[in-house]
């Protein structure tokens, strides 16, 4: 039995997207992506694992239940002051 697919809504800027749509065409298909929800995908749960090794010896987290998390856009401060990686 296919398991239940979670849907997620991530925001990105004008910017950002441009750069997911972008590394989606340039090399999505050399990654083995067949959509940029494919290619986001990978993407999360490769950061996923980073996090899991960093931050919980390596193992993964309990669940949480859909609904338990803030729904919606970062706020305009909030996109100021995160982590970037470059």
């Amino acid at each position: 039995m296919p398991k239940k697919i979670a849907a997620f809504t991530p925001y990105f800027t004008e910017d950002e997207a441009g750069q997911v749509r972008a590394a989606f065409l340039a090399a999505g298909h050399l990654e083995g992506d067949a959509s940029v929800s494919d290619f986001i995908v990978r993407a999360t749960l490769r950061e996923v694992k980073r996090l899991q090794r960093r931050h919980n010896q390596g193992r993964k987290w309990d669940p949480v239940p859909a609904g338990a998390l803030r729904r919606g856009q970062r706020t305009h401060e909030e996109l100021q002051h995160r982590k970037e990686d470059g």
